[in-house]
């Protein structure tokens, strides 16, 4: 077991918010096709409210702490954000799309001991990447940041999202990342907007590019064990929780409203009037979300895929029930094993209405 595999059971255990994704504003220099948040300012809180915020996460326990956005850079009070977070002895990542770091900017995350600068970068082609952020030269300058970030022996991160409009590029990208030094990450998964519309997920790319992606030992480790069928759920397996959220991870957004995970968009409890430490213990919603167990699944719990499914909570409360399947997590189950999960066979068997509820709309509630 490694080290944070540890750290994340005791966490549990002990009832312990292990990390914390703070977005500190929604507004960016950059409007990405894929984007799932609103980039208005319905009211973010001040740099004295993110302080309270920050001695509050330090508090019950945090170690880990994301600063992100929308563009984080976009607030002034960002590096005073960044500054204060270290003060805490928080370890810090911050995510950005680095188009407003240049060599000075780097020199003060380095300064500051920022652990790890994650940035997007969606193709080593500046007519895909500057097409899907909708910033023209926006490559050009984010890799300009990423050379300054490296140069001051930061560690990097490129994060891809694997879309329609980059599905050939994958390849490509992590070729860049290799040759700039740096770490790379693909994620094929594109999320609903926030507020629950789902238009956007016409982007996601097709099962052939997933089955392409999931062949690729570059990406999933041992190809060999593409087509082997999953191991079944045990015991230990049933009485598991879906993932982190709510449990060792929480999100908290630029007005103050906290909910499990950045893609799980379920208020939970508000920081202006509440305190965080009362929201962790007592938020009903909260609570709620720590008691489901994998046996509490309806469909998931007879599903083949339980023991190795990467099915979201949050994903799945988008579409309507935080304990049915995630729709993206089964396409991905059946891409990898050829195996199709148990909710794709109950919808064969309706006719593709089993267990379907409407989309959630109107989750997110701006609060000033």
């Amino acid at each position: 077991m490694s080290l944070m595999q540890q750290l994340n059971e005791k966490a549990q255990r002990l009832g312990i918010p292990l990390s914390a994704h703070l977005d500190i504003t929604y507004r960016c220099n950059e409007r990405c096709e894929h984007c799932y948040l609103e980039h208005d300012d319905k009211g973010e809180m001040t740099t004295a409210e993110i302080r309270g915020v920050l001695d509050q996460l330090a508090d019950a326990g945090v170690f880990f702490l994301i600063i992100s956005g929308g563009e984080p850079l976009l607030r002034r009070d960002c590096f005073d954000i960044l500054a204060y977070g270290r003060s805490l002895l928080f370890n810090v990542k911050l995510k950005t799309n680095a188009v407003l770091i240049r060599e000075a900017e780097a020199r003060r995350l380095k300064a500051l001991g920022v652990e790890q600068v994650q940035i997007s970068v969606y193709s080593y082609r500046p007519e895909v990447h500057d097409g899907i952020t909708k910033l023209p030269g926006s490559l050009r300058r984010t890799l300009s940041a990423v050379r300054f970030l490296k140069s001051q022996g930061l560690k990097v991160t490129l994060a891809n999202v694997l879309m329609r409009q980059n599905m050939f590029d994958a390849a490509g990208t992590q070729a860049l990342a290799a040759e700039l030094g740096v770490s790379y990450t693909l994620d094929p998964t594109i999320t609903p907007m926030m507020d629950g519309h789902t238009g956007i997920l016409s982007m996601r790319a097709p099962r052939e590019m997933l089955r392409e992606v999931f062949r690729d030992p570059n990406y999933v480790g041992n190809v060999e064990e593409f087509c082997a069928p999953p191991p079944s759920a045990d015991d230990e397996v049933l009485e598991g929780t879906p993932c982190s959220a709510g449990h060792t991870a929480i999100y908290i957004t630029p007005y103050a409203d906290v909910y499990p995970c950045v893609q799980f968009p379920l208020p939970s409890g508000n920081l202006r009037r509440q305190k965080f430490i009362d929201i962790w213990r007592d938020s009903p919603e909260l609570n709620e979300v720590r008691s489901i167990r994998a046996h509490d699944l309806p469909t998931c719990s007879s599903c083949t895929h339980l023991s190795n499914c990467t099915r979201c909570p949050g994903l799945a409360f988008m579409e309507g029930n935080m304990r049915g399947p995630s729709t993206a997590d089964c396409e991905k189950a059946f891409v990898r094993t050829g195996i199709p999960t148990a909710n794709m066979v109950a919808k064969a068997r309706t006719g593709g209405s089993a267990g379907r509820r409407p989309a959630v709309s109107g989750l997110v509630q701006i609060r000033a």
